[in-house]
């Protein structure tokens, strides 16, 4: 077993960020192909369904099972295995001869990535042990590559979509990722947690745990109020504000882009201001963005909205994420886990009932979905999260 001084810190940070870059890039790819994939098989809006609802479910159980992984057999098995299901999943989808394969692809590119995407941040937490605001810090730095990738794959997409059928493309990528597999392969990495194995018990303590799940209860609105706008608001824009098709698209990267580029500046904001500030700093330009897209259809407004719901939503999973850490050092794979799966189940409910509410009555209803998740964020935090931040709720909860 290797001891904590035998892993180099940035090495071991480099594997994180690469593997969440690797995460937003292959998220983002399978989007930008969708419609190519639905016109070469003939997919009707079920077959479209399955593959929409197979990726998220992958993304789930991967979020699920990460941390047992890495509590009981180390960041490098979970690493190097999910590169591999999510190399599968790209080369699957750009060979397959139907439909069962693709759903295959999908859903192993949602595991491998669910269980990466978790993973890298339960990592990112075990080294950054000294302070929760340095940990919070680093954590914020890590989201930024989500970002990086995010914003960066769509252009090169289109660009080589006009040379390249996606079959190729997708082909490429797979090939591509083995990149970061050997790098994965070749650094050292904490010892797990619990090398002996995990105490069945333990881990299903945390269901009972209050201020863990209020934690988790926290991330399930943060989770969904993201979902929400990377998934509805060119929608709303188009349907609500008259704004046309390119331009809904451009107004909801800027969203992606004032995300990202607030979590590089937490990354340094955080080591010097106490992290439940900034988090409530951060819930503040929630409620302002939320309550500006209520005004009326004129570009700056709609267009500085997008910046405070980018601004504040940067800090809700690193900040929350640094307090998790702190519960359960010796099994914190695993308490991520608990919270991530309760992140995600947010992300889809309230993405199906913001379906309902808009079929029913109407789009303009988006902004008062964000207005109730931003509230219900707000209160957790200021009847929980302001205990945990001063230390008194394990003294009295747990």
């Amino acid at each position: 077993m290797l001891m904590e001084q035998d892993y180099h810190f940035r090495k071991v940070f480099t594997a994180a960020c690469l593997g969440m870059l690797l995460f937003g890039i292959v998220m983002i790819s399978l989007g930008s192909v969708m419609p190519s994939i639905i016109g070469k098989y003939g997919l009707d809006s079920l077959q479209t369904g399955s593959l929409a609802s197979i990726l998220p479910g992958g993304i789930l159980l991967g979020s699920l099972v990460f941390g047992p992984v890495v509590d009981r057999y180390s960041y490098r098995n979970l690493m190097v295995l999910c590169t591999l299901l999510i190399i599968l999943g790209l080369e699957g989808i750009a060979f397959a001869p139907g439909l069962p394969v693709l759903q295959a692809g999908f859903f192993l590119i949602g595991f491998g990535g669910g269980a990466i995407n978790g993973g890298t941040n339960a990592l990112v937490a075990d080294i950054s042990e000294d302070r929760a605001d340095k940990r919070s810090a680093n954590l914020s730095l890590l989201g930024v590559f989500f970002g990086i990738g995010a914003l960066g794959m769509p252009s090169l997409m289109a660009t080589l979509s006009a040379i390249w059928p996606f079959e190729r493309m997708m082909m490429y990528t797979g090939l591509a990722v083995f990149i970061p597999l050997v790098y994965f392969l070749l650094i050292r990495y904490p010892a797990p947690k619990r090398a002996q194995g995990i105490p069945l018990k333990a881990s299903f303590t945390m269901v009972s745990d209050r201020p863990l799940v209020m934690l988790g209860l926290f991330l399930f609105f943060q989770s969904a109020l993201e979902g929400v706008i990377n998934n509805w608001t060119a929608t709303f824009l188009q349907n609500e504000k008259n704004v046309g098709p390119n331009e809904a698209l451009v107004a909801l990267s800027i969203f992606v882009a004032s995300l990202t580029l607030t979590r590089a500046l937490l990354a340094v904001v955080l080591r010097n201001m106490p992290p439940f500030r900034v988090l409530l700093i951060s819930i503040a330009l929630l409620l302002g963005g939320t309550v500006l897209l209520l005004a009326e259809a004129l570009p700056a407004l709609y267009i500085s909205a997008l910046v405070l719901l980018g601004m504040g939503a940067a800090a809700g999973f690193p900040v929350i994420l640094g307090y998790v850490s702190e519960f359960y050092t010796d099994l914190r794979g695993t308490a991520f886990s608990f919270v991530f799966f309760i992140a995600l189940m947010g992300n889809v409910l309230i993405n199906y009932l913001t379906g309902i509410i808009a079929y029913h009555y109407g789009m303009d209803k988006l902004p008062w979905i964000l207005i109730f998740c931003a509230g219900c964020i707000l209160v957790i935090a200021a009847t929980v999260v302001s205990r945990i931040a001063k230390g008194t709720v394990m003294e009295t909860d747990t």
